[in-house]
């Protein structure tokens, strides 16, 4: 089974460390973020890759080059400008053989892949989506009627609320109903009306390198230990 991974963006609210490195080459614990969202599926036993690459892509080429995983890499160019939508429309070519997985290049977590894909052969639509319930950036205050606080909570989870982690499944069809550029607000909603889409509510961990700050939390939760389910692998030894 093939994955698209959308390493092609500009990473603009990691500046201006991606002024030089694109944000998938931003570093986990001594390797590119990219590298470590494909150990994600490599250690679950995907291991065919098709690089959707644009915003100074030489610098991807340059570290693939000549470096053996025991995977297959493809990297196909689709443009620095284009949005995500158009980077896994620009791979299509290679993805018309079965259902396909895909997802960016800068979110991390422990979702099982093969429980995912056994929801979405389940639930028969042309995509599913994995979402993750939101974690608030602030901490919050709790009080009673009367203003008296009683508690702080640091960053809670809010369950209310699921929000999109990437790790998608799709099936080749999905491209007759592929409409716009940008996943989010033009590819996903567009299936709403034919019922195609279904999500896999995944309760573990995920975090998204979104700014320079999400890279700093990331490299302390790695030297941790509070990823043990990301590390090296056979193929990545």
């Amino acid at each position: 089974m093939k994955v698209v991974i959308l390493a092609g963006g500009s990473g603009t609210r990691a500046y201006p460390y991606t002024e030089y490195l694109p944000k998938p080459m931003m570093p986990v614990g001594g390797k590119p973020i990219l590298l470590r969202v494909m150990e994600i599926y490599a250690r679950q036993g995907i291991t065919d890759f098709v690089l959707s690459v644009g915003y100074r892509k030489e610098v991807i080429l340059d570290y693939f080059e000549g470096r053996s995983f025991g995977w297959k890499v493809e990297i196909v160019d689709t443009g620095a400008a284009t949005d995500t939508g158009g980077r896994v429309a620009g791979c299509r070519h290679l993805l018309c053989d079965g259902t396909f997985m895909a997802t960016y290049a800068d979110g991390l977590s422990d979702v099982p892949l093969s429980d995912l894909l056994a929801f979405h052969r389940r639930a028969g639509k042309l995509a599913t989506i994995t979402s993750v319930p939101l974690r608030s950036q602030y901490g919050t205050i709790e009080a009673d009627a009367g203003g008296t606080i009683h508690d702080f909570r640091e960053k809670p989870v809010l369950r209310e609320h699921w929000i999109n982690a990437g790790f998608f499944v799709m099936e080749p069809a999905i491209f007759d109903h592929w409409r716009g550029e940008n996943l989010e607000r033009d590819v996903f909603p567009g299936l709403l009306a034919g019922r195609h889409l279904a999500t896999y509510r995944h309760d573990g961990f995920f975090k998204s390198m979104d700014t320079y700050k999400d890279q700093q939390e990331i490299e302390a939760m790695f030297a941790e230990g509070r990823m043990p389910w990301l590390g090296r692998t056979a193929a990545a030894a």
